[in-house]
Formats: C-alpha cells, sequence, structure tokens
C-alpha cells in the first residue's frame, strides 16, 4: 500500500469493497454446499492485495470478515454453521470468521509482490487469486478446529478424523472450485488493470 492514499487507491478500495458486499449480503456471491458455502469474496481480497498491496488486502479481508460474521446472526445469506457455532461461543465465532479473513490479506499483499519480482503481471496475478483461495480455506478451518474443536458439533463433523484429513475431506469441492475460479478471475482481471495502467509494473519485472 502507498504511503498515502491518492484518489485512483480510493477509488479501487470503494469499488472492491462494494463488491465484497454484494457478494456477503447477496446470493450472487455464495453457493451453499452442505454445512460450508463457495465463496467469491476471496477474489475482491485478491484483487486489493494486488492493487493496494498487503494493507489493502487486509482492509477487504477485514470487510469480508466483518460481513462473514454477521451471517452468523442471520444477516445477509445465512450460514447454518456459523448460527451454529455463533450459539456455542459468540465471541470465538467473531474471531473464527474475522482473523483468517485479515490474515489473508495481508499474507497475499506479499505473496504478489514477492511473485511480481520474478514473474508477469498475469503469472503473478494468478498466484495471488490462488493463494487467496488456499489461505482462506486453510485458515478458516484451522481456526474452527482450534476454537471449536473440543465442541460435541466439531467432534462430530471430525468423526474421529485427524485434523488433516477432516480439513481435507470437509472442505472438497468447496475449497477446489474457489481456488480454480479465484485464480483465472485474479489473473484475467489483474492484467487488464495492467493495461489500463492501474496496476504498474516494477522497472525489473518481465511484462
Amino acid at each position: 500500500m502507498k504511503k498515502t492514499f491518492d484518489t485512483k487507491s480510493i477509488v479501487v478500495l470503494g469499488l472492491l469493497t462494494a463488491l465484497t458486499l454484494v457478494f456477503s449480503f447477496t446470493p450472487i456471491g455464495t453457493i451453499p454446499i452442505g454445512p460450508l458455502s463457495i465463496t467469491l469474496n476471496v477474489i475482491p481480497i485478491a484483487l486489493a492485495a494486488v492493487v493496494l498491496g498487503p494493507v489493502g488486502g487486509a482492509t477487504i479481508g477485514a470487510i469480508f470478515g466483518f460481513c462473514s460474521f454477521l451471517q452468523c446472526l442471520g444477516i445477509g445469506v445465512p450460514s447454518a454453521m456459523g448460527a451454529i457455532l455463533f450459539e456455542i461461543n459468540p465471541f470465538f465465532a467473531f474471531v473464527q470468521r474475522f482473523v483468517p479473513r485479515v490474515l489473508v490479506g495481508l499474507l497475499v499483499g506479499f505473496v504478489y509482490k514477492g511473485v511480481r519480482k520474478i514473474s508477469n503481471t498475469y503469472v503473478s496475478c494468478a498466484v495471488t487469486g490462488f493463494c487467496s483461495a488456499f489461505f482462506n480455506t486453510a485458515l478458516f478451518m484451522s481456526a474452527l478446529v482450534l476454537l471449536y474443536g473440543n465442541t460435541e458439533y466439531v467432534q462430530g463433523l471430525m468423526g474421529g478424523k485427524n485434523v488433516i484429513l477432516f480439513i481435507c475431506s470437509f472442505v472438497g469441492i468447496n475449497a477446489v472450485c474457489e481456488m480454480i475460479c479465484s485464480t483465472i478471475v485474479t489473473a484475467a482481471v489483474g492484467a487488464a488493470l495492467y493495461k489500463a495502467k492501474v496496476l504498474p509494473a516494477p522497472a525489473a519485472a518481465k511484462n
């Protein structure tokens, strides 16, 4: 993120915030599959990280995380799992929904900066999109196990599996679809932003 917000940065941040809100509060951005949902909100996080850096990614991540918590209360697209977790422990529900998303935005901001030094815009954006979905799943599920792993609800979901096997089997097709979608869309939009000179390239990078 730049030390100061210029007009272009503010506009981009506003657009991505609006997109995150639309995805969170309408069925457009959420595809329920069992107790989990495929979310498209990992895409605005990735794009914010690409255009605005780690702080921008964390900002959109925080907005997504707060909206995700509101879904536990039935605001926006309801989350069946979120409602159960909120009933068990409201504070843990907030932490589990909010903190991982902030970390996702922060991490993918650094991912983009690192990959961009050694590759072109398209590849850098694609990797960032993939990591946004991957980190979202990994951190969300890790927080679920860490905070609620001893509860009867999560123990029932785990069914005696170890943590890694549980996460892989539980998220299944959801995570795969999120990763594919986020990778393709982030790469395409990132490349378009570069051509529109919204996204500058380092002088030493290949384009």
